[in-house]
């Protein structure tokens, strides 16, 4: 459902990542790992428009959205969560589900119950400040608003960073229900080997801005084999 084929971009004059192809299945989830700097984020920032790649090509259920911008990305069901999560803080945490229904093909404009039901501390803080949520508890309003959009495909920046571990855990469970009780599949940037292992049906490396090697499931459980991946 997502292919990828020799895609290219960066900042400026400055090459990032070259010639990065990959494909996705419909209900799968690729965990993509490798040090800072490699160019994971960048590839991200070009699958949803938010940069332009400067050669190759981004294809969706069939569609070329290589050049168009992000929101034309969302209307064609991909939705991204940034490093950082995004969140509108001054928002209520309804206000901000409510922004990510902007983005439905199906112009739905109430929070779906399901979504309530995937994440119950969210039900009984509709009215909360999303600016007054730990770290952990914005993830998973982040992970929520980009689910009111109903994407086909979820991309995910470190959902884990700077969130203590127990919340790591529950993230991990999250994303096992999104792909396999939604079948969304899933893209997710991520450098901690534990909600690595939890999540992924696969594994990528990368290494200067280039897919390096391809790592199974349970390679991950391996951590001598994911060092030697990542220190190529």
């Amino acid at each position: 459902m997502l292919s990828v084929s020799k895609l290219k971009a960066g900042y400026g004059n400055l090459p990032v990542i070259h010639d990065v192809s990959l494909e996705l299945v419909k209900g799968e989830t690729l965990v993509l790992l490798g040090r800072n700097g490699v160019g994971k984020t960048t590839l991200l920032k070009a699958l949803m428009g938010v940069l332009v790649p400067t050669d190759g090509h981004v294809i969706v259920n069939g569609a070329n959205l290589t050049k168009l911008p992000p929101h034309k990305h969302a209307r064609a069901g991909v939705a991204y969560v940034p490093q950082g999560r995004g969140i509108f803080s001054d928002l209520t945490v309804a206000e901000n589900l409510r922004t990510g229904l902007r983005a439905r093909r199906d112009n739905i404009t109430r929070i779906p119950e399901d979504i309530l039901n995937h994440f119950p501390i969210l039900r009984d803080r509709m009215d909360q400040k999303a600016g007054t949520f730990s770290g952990g508890q914005q993830q998973i309003l982040a992970l929520a608003r980009a689910l009111c959009g109903a994407p086909d495909l979820l991309l995910l920046d470190e959902p884990s960073e700077g969130i203590q571990p127990s919340i790591v855990h529950d993230i991990g469970d999250l994303l096992r229900t999104i792909n396999n009780d939604l079948r969304i599949t899933v893209l997710l940037v991520e450098q901690n080997l534990e909600l690595a292992r939890r999540a992924a049906t696969r594994c990528l490396v990368m290494s200067k801005g280039q897919i390096a090697q391809s790592l199974s499931a349970n390679d991950l459980t391996n951590e001598e084999k994911v060092f030697e991946a990542l220190a190529t």
